[in-house]
């Protein structure tokens, strides 16, 4: 005998905790501003320093937009077809959103190995290219700790923050290049710093590339060990074998679960809604679907793995 348990109304797969909108939207109006400004000062002082990070933050408008969109569409109702809403989005915008900025790190490099192959006749202003940049960076690090305050769960807004916190970082660059060209009238300076910031963000970037490409492969999410998970149902009273144990992210913080608990006596209702009750207090797992049979498979149509 089989039974499937998931003993509980109809739930909204919603994310339970609502993404900041208006956050985003006041983060895409500063970066538009921002991003207006270094192209004027950019071209008025022919400076390519100012142009090249403004294209970095209009990299910024994107991502913010794509992630402003997931965010909003996490917030709509699951429907008929799609039963677990559109959490997904979120973990979509974030490796989106992750490419744009190794892609934005591409563009930089060639950028600043052109002008060192290729040096300007002279520098641009130093004085106004630090105004600028420093008026960039604070931008930048204002956009990401609106994003950041209360997000450090969600890959997506965490994805968008780093992407906001690492383009302050170029705009700094850019404002020690640009007192170092005060200083000494050298050119070679603000590529290489260039160069030597992409090699940071880079490097921040790659952890979260993987984690957004792991979530959207529907791979165990970070933080949950199906290991341990496994060796905690196999605790649990009455339950000899676990088998067909499936963890995968419907969200950007939420995951779910399903098993087949081998039970020789059977369960009752109020037991399986222990073992969920725990899967969720232990694990955060809370949309576990738990099927239990009264004797051990055949796997002869094939299983997740040995059973013990």
């Amino acid at each position: 005998m089989a039974t499937r348990a998931h003993p509980h109304g109809p739930h909204d797969h919603r994310l339970h905790a609502r993404p900041g909108g208006w956050r985003y939207g006041l983060a895409i109006l500063l970066n538009i501003g921002i991003v207006a400004a270094q192209v004027a000062a950019g071209l008025a002082t022919g400076s390519t320093a100012l142009l090249a990070d403004a294209g970095h933050n209009a990299s910024d408008v994107a991502g913010l937009l794509l992630a402003g969109w997931a965010a909003w569409l996490m917030t709509r109702a699951a429907t008929p077809r799609r039963t677990y809403g559109f959490g997904k989005a979120g973990i979509l915008a974030a490796l989106g959103n992750t490419l744009l900025l190794v892609f934005a790190c591409g563009a930089l490099s060639l950028e600043a190995a052109r002008r060192l192959l290729d040096p300007p006749a002279a520098a641009p202003p130093g004085a106004v290219m630090m105004a600028i940049a420093l008026l960039a960076a604070a931008v930048n690090i204002v956009s990401g700790l609106l994003l950041h305050h209360g997000g450090a769960a969600d890959v997506n807004r965490r994805a968008a923050a780093m992407h906001l916190f690492a383009d302050a970082g170029v705009s700094l660059a850019v404002v020690a290049a640009g007192a170092l060209i005060v200083a000494t009238g050298a050119v070679w300076i603000d590529p290489v710093a260039t160069l030597l910031v992409v090699a940071v963000i880079l490097r921040l970037a790659w952890g979260l590339l993987r984690q957004s490409l792991d979530l959207a492969l529907d791979a165990v999410p970070g933080g949950i060990d199906p290991d341990a998970v496994r060796a905690w149902l196999l605790q649990q009273p009455g339950v000899e074998g676990v088998h067909d144990l499936h963890i995968w992210p419907i969200s950007a913080t939420e995951a779910a679960l399903t098993a087949h608990l081998v039970m020789p006596e059977g369960a009752t209702d109020s037991m399986i809604g222990a073992v969920r009750q725990g899967l969720e207090d232990r694990f955060g797992l809370a949309h576990a679907t738990l099927q239990v049979e009264t004797t051990e498979p055949s796997c002869a149509q094939g299983c997740d793995g040995p059973h013990p």
